[in-house]
């Protein structure tokens, strides 16, 4: 999955600053159901993954079954996390 087609095929843009409250919280709705429906664990991921980038990644136990990917969410988390501007 590359960032900017998922940008593009939730948010119709790859700008993330040109994304209406409105056209971002609609997207976000939208990831959440293809989260829900997403049985390709790396899919899953991903789209997990944007979610948290946007705020809006459900808890580890709701998105994820498998503890493994739990434990890379958790990195995942951690990098971003770090990246962070202060």
């Amino acid at each position: 999955m590359d960032f900017d087609d998922q940008l593009r095929r939730y948010f119709a843009t790859a700008d993330l600053a040109a994304i209406s409250p409105d056209a971002l919280q609609a997207g976000i709705e939208q990831m959440r159901v293809d989260l829900g429906l997403e049985a390709d664990r790396a899919r899953r991921f991903a789209l997990w993954s944007l979610l948290y980038m946007l705020g809006a990644g459900p808890d580890l136990d709701i998105a994820f079954k498998d503890p493994a990917d739990r434990d890379a969410a958790r990195d995942f988390m951690a990098l971003v996390d770090r990246a962070a501007p202060d």
